[in-house]
């Protein structure tokens, strides 16, 4: 048997998997079986993956193989199992969104993002776990249950991308697709140790029913930072059927990218916006973080732009899509749908249009705000979360250091105020907890600096080394 088939390699970075294929170190179908063997060993430990496709998986990769064996031109993710999140559409495979409503639906069609997964060769192993409808960054739905936090069985992984994350975590995938309207993208990052990108909105565009809708974007995750930029190599770039896509894909060059010597940047460290509830361990150990960034001659401060209205415009923005689209759902299927999604779109529905032209200038006033704000810095750094994992059998927090929330949006605070900017960030592991849980630290950057912001986040990552923890499950 070849010397690379052992489990170790699928915890290495998608990008050396990809140089490991290319150099005929390992087949796509060696590499695959490599993953297989996670996914039987964990998966029922901790639920990520909900709908396998292994057989398809086994052709899918056998046909990457040929293609490499014949010298023919290859694609960016060639050979890669990847891990599709429940909300993304794929053609002849189960997706439910984490809705019994939808506990039976095979799509006829692919969205955007998985069809240029598709095209660019990775392998689908199945689809990953996800709250209903992805609401709420707790990751548990009627179809199949919760996901588990593989750092401690008895945590949440976060969400609404958690099962993309945990497969990730677990060596189940080497990358996965994740979507981000609140924080789904990075939260789940966070707790599971790897990394999350939400980039500038249509950086990564998609095929939707409200194509102008600013708050929510598709996104990749991996387990290193360079391993989004390969993703982004492949899932970024105009649509023409898209209204909301950015022109051009991200072109990065990825040796130039892995070599790029740090710039020193003025880095903003805004903790918890002056008077926000945070968990004052994950206040702490994300603070510290910065360090790093000090004695690489970065330069950073303590200041932070008024993003006071953000809640406000945040909730309307959401409630309006829920509005649009769960009205129908509630309508038809009323004992089939979350109280908290009942809740969002009962608030969406009363809605008036003045209400949403006014949260247009609130948010107009916020990007001001932004803007002004990285002329004097080139980062903005926040946490990602305002609390460490909570226990899997709460459905989110309901008080933080002694703090009431008022719903249970909340306690998401550190990425929605991100999330109305549509300005690119990212979480990535900065450290663990009293309890050995993870934590992650949350860069900003101004939009379609996407580029610099990866390329400051990959040096954070290089100097820290904390996403080469893996969970004790798998140790």
């Amino acid at each position: 048997m070849n010397q690379n088939t052992n489990s170790e390699n699928c915890f290495n970075s998608a990008v050396q998997q990809i140089s490991m294929i290319r150099d005929r170190d390992i087949s796509c179908k060696e590499l695959l079986d490599l993953h297989i063997d996670n996914l039987k060993k964990y998966n029922p430990k901790v639920n990520a993956i909900v709908t396998q496709t292994l057989d398809l998986a086994r052709i899918s990769a056998e046909k990457s193989d040929q293609r490499i064996c014949s010298g023919e031109n290859i694609g960016i993710l060639e050979g890669l199992p990847v891990a599709i999140k429940d909300l993304h559409m794929t053609e002849g495979i189960l997706t439910t969104e984490g809705s019994r409503i939808y506990k039976n639906r095979i799509p006829k069609k692919d969205s955007l993002i998985v069809s240029r997964i598709k095209n660019s060769g990775a392998v689908i192993v199945g689809k990953s776990n996800t709250p209903e409808f992805g609401a709420g960054s707790q990751t548990f739905n009627d179809v199949f249950g919760p996901t588990l936090n593989p750092y401690d069985l008895s945590k949440s992984c976060g969400g609404s991308s958690g099962g993309s994350a945990v497969a990730l975590a677990c060596g189940m995938s080497s990358i996965a697709t994740g979507s981000d309207l609140g924080g789904s993208l990075r939260n789940p990052a966070a707790w599971c140790n790897v990394v999350g990108f939400r980039p500038t909105l249509g950086v990564v565009p998609s095929f939707t029913d409200l194509p102008w809708n600013t708050l929510s974007t598709d996104g990749p995750m991996g387990r290193t930072v360079e391993d989004i930029v390969l993703q982004l190599k492949a899932i970024s770039g105009k649509d023409e059927y898209v209204a909301n896509s950015y022109y051009e894909n991200i072109k990065f060059d990825l040796e130039k990218f892995l070599q790029k010597k740090p710039d020193k940047l003025k880095i903003a460290w805004g903790g918890n916006l002056g008077d926000r509830p945070i968990d004052n361990e994950i206040l702490s150990i994300t603070k510290d973080s910065l360090r790093n960034f000090s004695e690489m001659g970065f330069e950073v401060y303590e200041d932070y732009p008024d993003l006071s209205d953000s809640d406000e415009v945040f909730n309307a923005f959401r409630a309006y899509k829920f509005a649009f689209d769960h009205k129908d759902h509630i309508k038809k299927y009323p004992d089939l749908v979350k109280d908290t999604i009942k809740w969002n779109t009962e608030n969406g529905i009363q809605l008036r249009a003045v209400n949403l032209g006014k949260m247009e200038q609130f948010r107009n006033d916020i990007w001001k705000k932004m803007i002004s704000f990285f002329q004097k810095y080139d980062l903005f750094a926040l946490p990602v979360t305002s609390v460490p994992p909570f226990s899997i059998d709460v459905e989110y927090p309901t008080k933080i250091d002694g703090v009431e929330l008022q719903t249970y949006l909340d306690w998401m605070w550190p990425c929605y105020v991100i999330s109305v900017t549509g300005m690119p960030s990212i979480s990535i592991p900065c450290g663990f907890n009293n309890d050995n849980l993870p934590v992650g630290l949350q860069l900003i950057a101004s939009p379609f600096k996407d580029f610099d912001l990866l390329s400051s986040a990959y040096i954070f990552q290089e100097n820290t080394k904390f996403h080469k923890i893996t969970p004790p499950i798998c140790v």
